[in-house]
C-alpha cells in the first residue's frame, strides 16, 4: 500500500482542498442568517439605544468571524444576488480643454475640441489620441501646434512630446482621483464587497451587491468630493464639554429613561507611559505613548487634580469600574490625553472633576467604538453640550504603527471649527515625494495665487497649532505649522509609506478635480430577480449532472462511477479555485460550469473506449487500462487545449458576463485534464492494487473476467 501513498493523495488532497476552500461560503451563509435575525430583533426594539445595542452585540460576538469568511467566500455576480451595475466616464475631453491655457484658446482649438467630443461619445478608443487626430486635420494645416495652446513649463525644454506626456499623466491621475473618491463613498455607504474598477481609457465600472435604490445611490456617486483645511481645537472647552455630556447622559441612565441596560464602554484602549511626547505633532510617535489597559480599571479613581476627593476610594476594583462606566457613559468610548507642553509627560485624563488644564488635549477612539460615539453626538441633547462652533471628526486611518506593532486600530479624533479656512478648491497641484534630508515619504502641495495668499495668511496667524486636511468629513493629515507659509507650496509629513503618500496625493487632488464623472449607464438587478436567476441555474446544472451520472453508470458501469467521482470533484474544484483568486460566480459562469461538465465526461469516455477496445483486442485488463490511457490523452489534450486557448481569448477581449463565462470554462478544462486523466487513473490504481482484476467499463460479462 505504501507504493500507492501517492496516488491516494492524488485523491484525497483535492477533495481536502475543496473543502477548505468552500468552507467560508458556508460560513458566511450561516453568520448572515444570524445577521439578518439580530438586525430582525434590533427593528423590534423600543428604543433606538436597545436596537444599537442588539447590532453591537452581534459585531462583538461574529462581526470578525463574518468579515473574514465574507472576504474568503465566493462572491456572487449581480444576475444573481442582486444590486446596481454602474458605468461612470471620467470628462477626458473636458480636462484636456481646460489643461489649456485659457487666453490661447481659440475657434480653431474650439472646433478641435468640438470635434473630439462628437468622436468620443461614439467609440472607447482613447480621448488623448482622438484629440491628436483631430489636431492633426483641424489645426496643423493652419499653423497651430500643441505649443501654442499647452504650457510647457521651462522654454529651453519645450516639446510636443512633452506635452502629450504632461496629457497623458493628467489624465490617468484624474481617473485615480475618481475611482478613490468613488471608492471612499462607497465604503462610507456600506456597501457590501463592491466592484470598482477602471475600464478602458477613461471608464470606472462598479458593481454594488444589495442596492437597490438608484437615486439615492446616484446622488452620493456624482457628488463632489469636499476638501476642507480646518484648525484643530482640542482645547479645555471641548472637554468641559465632554464631561457636561457624561454628566447629562448619566442622569438619565440614573433616571431610568432607558438610554442603555448597561454602561457604554468597557474601552480597550490606549494609556500613556512615560515617554516624552514629540514638541511638534503629538499624534507623530504615538506608539511611545500608549500601551493596552483599560480606561476604566483602577486607574480611573485618580483624578485629574489631586486636590479632588476620589469619589471610588475604598471600593474594589470591579465595582469602582463599574462605578465609573456609569457616571461615565461618554467618555469611557475613548482615551483623553493632556499635552503640558515641550518635553514633558503626556497626563491621562478622568473626568472625576471638572477641573481641567488649559492646554491642548489627544483624543484616541478603537474603531469598535466609533459607530457608538457618532450616534450619541447625532442626539440632539448630546449636540447641544457641543461648543456651537466646532464639531467631532475623526481619523480616516488608524495608527499604522499600533496596528502593525499591537494588532489593534486605533483612531484619534479632534475638535475642528466648523467653519474651513480654505477649500480644496485653491489646490493646484499635491504630488508625492521623498524629504532630501530625511528619505521619507511625503506630499508637496501646491496652491492657485489666490489660495497661497490666503495660506500665507492662516499659518501666518496660526503658528504652533493645528490644521487638519479634512475631505468628506475624515481627517487625513492634522499638521502643526511650524512657520508661516508663503509662495502657497507646502508639504505634509508623517506618511508611513509610499502607498499612503501616494493615496494622500490623490486625495487632495480629489479637491481639485479638473475632469467631471458622469454615470453613463446604470441597471438595477432585484433581490427575486437574482434568487430566480440562481434557481434556475441551480436546476438547470442539477438536471444536467442527474442525466450524465445516470449515463455513465449505465453505459460504463463502475467506470462510469469513476468518472462521476470525477465530475463532481471538478465542480467543487471549479467552485473552491474561483473563491480562493476573488472570483465572482454569475450566470454565465454556471453555463461556463455546465458545459465543463459535459466535457470532463466526454474526456472519461474517450479513456473507456480505449479500454474496450483493447479488451476487444485480446489484452489484458491491465494492459488494456494502460494503453486506454496512453492513446486516448493526444485526443483529449487536443480538444481541451483548443478550448481553453478559445477561453482565454473571451476573457481577455470579452468584458462582464462574458469574462465569468471564459473564466469558469478555462478552471473547468484545467480540472478536467486533472481529474479525468490524474485522480481517475489513481483510483483505478488503488483498486488494481488490492487484487481485483477485473473492472467493469461497460464491455460484456465475458471480457470482464478475461
Amino acid at each position: 500500500m505504501k507504493k500507492y501513498f501517492g496516488k491516494i493523495l492524488l485523491v484525497v488532497v483535492p477533495v481536502i482542498a475543496a473543502i477548505v476552500l468552500l468552507y467560508p461560503t458556508y460560513q458566511a451563509s450561516k453568520l448572515e442568517e444570524k445577521e439578518a435575525q439580530a438586525i430582525a430583533k434590533a427593528k423590534q426594539a423600543t428604543n433606538s439605544t436597545d436596537s444599537l445595542a442588539i447590532i453591537e452585540a452581534f459585531k462583538k460576538q461574529y462581526g470578525e468571524a463574518l468579515k473574514t469568511a465574507k472576504a474568503r467566500r465566493l462572491k456572487l455576480g449581480l444576475d444573481l444576488r442582486g444590486g446596481m451595475y454602474v458605468t461612470m466616464e471620467v470628462d477626458v475631453v473636458k480636462l484636456i480643454e481646460e489643461t489649456a491655457q485659457r487666453e490661447t484658446i481659440d475657434e480653431i482649438f474650439k472646433d478641435v475640441i468640438a470635434k473630439t467630443r462628437k468622436e468620443a461619445a461614439n467609440t472607447d478608443e482613447a480621448a488623448l489620441n482622438i484629440f491628436l487626430r483631430n489636431f492633426d486635420k483641424i489645426a496643423r494645416p493652419q499653423g497651430k501646434s500643441l505649443l501654442n495652446y499647452f504650457d510647457v513649463g521651462d522654454l529651453r525644454d519645450a516639446s510636443e512630446e512633452k506635452i502629450i506626456s504632461s496629457l497623458n499623466e493628467s489624465i490617468d491621475k484624474a481617473i485615480d482621483q475618481a475611482q478613490e473618491v468613488i471608492r471612499q463613498r462607497i465604503d462610507q455607504y456600506g456597501v457590501s464587497e463592491p466592484n470598482i474598477q477602471k475600464q478602458g481609457s477613461r471608464r470606472i465600472m462598479l458593481e454594488l451587491p444589495g442596492i437597490t435604490n438608484q437615486d439615492e445611490m446616484r446622488s452620493l456617486l456624482q457628488t463632489t468630493a469636499r476638501l476642507e483645511f480646518k484648525l484643530v481645537r482640542n482645547y479645555k472647552e471641548i472637554v468641559q464639554a465632554f464631561y457636561k455630556i457624561d454628566q447629562m447622559l448619566s442622569n438619565k441612565i440614573k433616571a431610568g429613561k432607558g438610554l442603555i441596560e448597561e454602561p457604554i464602554a468597557q474601552l480597550d484602549a490606549l494609556k500613556p507611559d512615560t515617554l516624552k511626547t514629540e514638541q511638534t505633532n503629538p499624534k507623530q510617535d504615538t506608539t511611545k505613548l500608549a500601551q493596552k489597559t483599560d480606561t476604566t480599571s483602577a486607574d480611573t479613581t485618580k483624578s485629574t487634580s489631586d486636590s479632588v476627593k476620589d469619589p471610588y476610594a475604598g471600593l474594589p476594583p470591579e465595582e469602582a469600574q463599574r462605578r465609573y462606566a456609569l457616571d461615565h457613559p461618554f467618555t469611557t468610548l475613548f482615551s483623553t490625553f493632556f499635552v503640558p507642553g515641550q518635553n514633558q509627560n503626556i497626563v491621562p485624563i478622568y473626568y472625576t472633576s471638572d477641573k481641567f488644564p488649559d492646554g491642548e488635549y489627544i483624543f484616541r477612539i478603537p474603531k469598535d467604538s466609533i459607530s457608538k460615539l457618532l450616534v450619541l453626538l447625532s442626539r440632539p441633547d448630546v449636540a447641544a453640550l457641543i461648543p456651537a462652533e466646532l464639531e467631532i471628526a475623526v481619523d480616516a486611518k488608524p495608527d499604522t504603527r499600533l496596528k502593525q506593532r499591537q494588532n489593534i486600530e486605533i483612531f484619534d479624533f479632534y475638535a475642528l471649527k466648523k467653519e474651513p479656512e480654505l477649500t480644496g478648491e485653491v489646490i493646484s497641484n499635491a504630488r508625492a515625494s521623498f524629504d532630501p534630508t530625511t528619505n521619507q515619504p511625503v506630499v508637496l502641495m501646491s496652491m492657485s495665487s489666490e489660495g497661497a495668499e490666503s495660506w500665507a495668511r492662516i499659518t501666518g496667524a496660526n503658528l504652533k497649532k493645528r490644521i487638519a486636511i479634512v475631505l468628506d468629513g475624515r481627517v487625513y493629515s492634522a499638521p502643526t505649522v511650524q512657520s508661516k507659509i508663503t509662495g502657497g507650496n507646502s508639504q505634509i509629513t508623517g506618511m508611513a509609506n509610499t502607498e499612503e503618500a501616494r493615496l494622500l496625493e490623490i486625495v487632495l487632488n480629489a479637491g481639485a478635480l479638473k475632469a467631471p464623472v458622469q454615470i453613463i449607464e446604470e441597471r438595477v438587478v432585484g433581490p427575486s430577480l437574482g434568487e430566480d436567476s440562481i434557481r434556475s441555474g441551480l436546476n438547470a446544472s442539477l438536471i444536467a449532472v442527474i442525466l450524465v451520472v445516470l449515463y455513465m453508470l449505465m453505459y460504463y458501469g463502475v467506470g462510469g462511477a469513476l468518472a462521476d467521482f470525477a465530475v463532481l470533484l471538478n465542480v467543487s474544484l471549479i467552485l473552491s479555485v474561483l473563491a480562493a483568486l476573488g472570483g465572482t460566480l454569475t450566470l454565465p459562469g454556471i453555463a461556463g460550469i455546465i458545459l465543463t461538465v459535459g466535457m470532463a465526461v466526454d474526456a472519461n469516455v474517450l479513456i473507456f473506449e480505449r479500454i474496450r477496445e483493447e479488451l476487444d483486442n485480446g489484452r489484458s485488463m491491465r494492459s488494456a487500462i494502460d494503453e486506454g490511457f496512453r492513446k486516448a490523452l493526444s485526443a483529449i489534450i487536443d480538444s481541451n487545449v483548443t478550448t481553453f486557448f478559445t477561453g482565454a481569448i473571451l476573457y481577455f477581449l470579452g468584458t462582464g458576463p462574458i469574462q465569468g463565462f471564459a473564466l469558469t470554462l478555462m478552471i473547468g478544462i484545467l480540472g478536467t485534464l486533472f481529474t479525468a486523466i490524474v485522480v481517475t487513473r489513481a483510483i483505478i490504481e488503488i483498486i488494481m492494487a488490492k487484487g481485483v482484476s477485473s473492472i467493469d467499463f461497460g464491455q460484456p460479462k465475458i471480457k470482464q473476467n478475461n
